[in-house]
């Protein structure tokens, strides 16, 4: 669990660490690397701008590239507790008919769990064993390691790992180049919906004429997403679930119970469907360096449910290769890891971005010739890249000897 600590107490328990990291933002990659840190024998200060943890949540698939992190923290048995396999996929056409349903268990179980877990779930595994943190706090300066807090208190960290969301407020601190956005001009609603029908393990996309519905199995309920152009959902949730209801008559209950859900909530979650990514992860020098993590470095659409999944495995790979570090060979590390690493996450985040431009369109003729597509692709041909990326993960203690050894 989350113990709220003093920023001064998280500041003198890493006064005798080999490396003195800070870690700006408690989401998913702060925590997994706060996590990894601390079973080394490190006391990472860890931050959070808002003034308690209490964001709204929503639902994350987690491929494989997880698991590495989640045993080395120790918590994996308490992760599968606390999800549910997500091992059937079924798209559906503009009109609500079922056009097929693929089998994603057997597609990734040669390389290990396919997840589907709440955000708030995931972060009580990640703090299974204590995480101290200081809320309501954030970094207003950084020069060359030296850290000036919106508390006012002023110290040095020989790494600042800004892991504060795809809004991040540290990354306009850092020398980090260009910061691109993708903006798809969608955005849609996040609540819950009740486990219906003889399948709890499957999720469902309706790519529609001008909206989408995704219901994706969690433990015990539904996440259910339901978008549009931005501009069309400005009648609210329960008129705009209404038109879904009467533009796709062939639904069925499940999906029925996931439109009611979203009428239902008196203010649900919205989700603009954008991304971001920066032009480099890492900057600073041997007094000290600075990197980006997770959203704050590639923040991705949800459209191929791997954004998570990457921010956990950036974590691991950066947690362990700091395993190896100290103050002379951190920046070489460091380099190293964003040279490995960032290639691996924009593939996938381009990859999401492909998706995006397939599943967010409007017409009646695309969604036909969409649906056309889709009898004849395969989830495997659709996520090829995203499989071989898992298949392809990368040693980390590898890559740090390497750069050790000085190959």
């Amino acid at each position: 669990m989350l113990t709220e600590t003093t920023l001064q107490d998280q500041i003198d328990a890493q006064r005798d660490d080999r490396v003195r990291i800070l870690i700006i933002g408690a989401g998913i990659a702060g925590l997994t690397l706060a996590a990894l840190l601390r079973k080394q024998g490190l006391h990472p200060v860890l931050i959070e701008r808002m003034p308690r943890m209490d964001h709204p949540g929503y639902m994350l698939a987690l491929m494989p590239t997880v698991d590495p992190a989640l045993k080395d923290i120790g918590v994996h048995d308490a992760y599968l507790k606390s999800s549910t396999p997500l091992a059937r996929y079924s798209f559906r056409s503009h009109r609500g008919k079922t056009l097929r349903t693929d089998d994603l268990g057997a597609l990734l179980q040669v390389h290990g769990d396919y997840q589907g877990i709440d955000r708030g779930a995931l972060i009580e595994v990640l703090t299974t064993n204590g995480c101290p943190v200081s809320f309501g706090t954030t970094v207003t300066r950084f020069d060359d390691g030296h850290v000036t807090f919106s508390t006012g208190a002023q110290t040095s960290f020989d790494l600042v790992v800004a892991a504060d969301g795809i809004h991040s407020r540290t990354r306009d601190l850092f020398d980090v180049g260009d910061v691109s956005t993708v903006d798809t001009g969608w955005a849609g609603w996040v609540t819950w919906s009740e486990v219906l029908g003889d399948d709890p393990a499957l999720g469902e996309e309706l790519w529609g004429d001008g909206f989408f519905l995704g219901v994706y199995p969690v433990k015990d309920r539904l996440g259910v997403f339901l978008g549009g152009p931005v501009g069309d959902l400005d009648i609210g949730p329960s008129a705009f679930a209404a038109r879904v209801r009467d533009a796709a008559p062939g639904i069925d209950a499940r999906l029925r119970a996931a439109l009611d859900a979203v009428s239902a909530e008196p203010d649900p979650y919205l989700w603009p469907l954008t991304d971001v990514r920066a032009e480099r992860w890492l900057t600073g020098s041997d007094a000290g360096y600075a990197v980006l993590l997770g959203d704050a470095a590639s923040g991705f659409l949800p459209t191929a449910g791997i954004g998570a999944g990457m921010a956990m495995e950036s974590a691991w790979i950066l947690g362990r290769m700091l395993a190896h570090a100290d103050r002379s060979n951190l920046g070489a590390l460091l380099a190293e890891w964003e040279r490995v690493q960032k290639p691996r996450v924009e593939s996938a985040q381009s990859n999401s971005r492909m998706l995006a431009k397939l599943m967010f369109r409007r017409g009646r003729i695309i969604a036909w010739l969409r649906e056309t597509a889709m009898r004849v692709m395969t989830v495997r041909s659709v996520l090829g890249p995203i499989i071989r990326l898992v298949a392809e993960q990368p040693d980390p203690d590898e890559v740090a000897k390497r750069v050790l050894s000085g190959r």
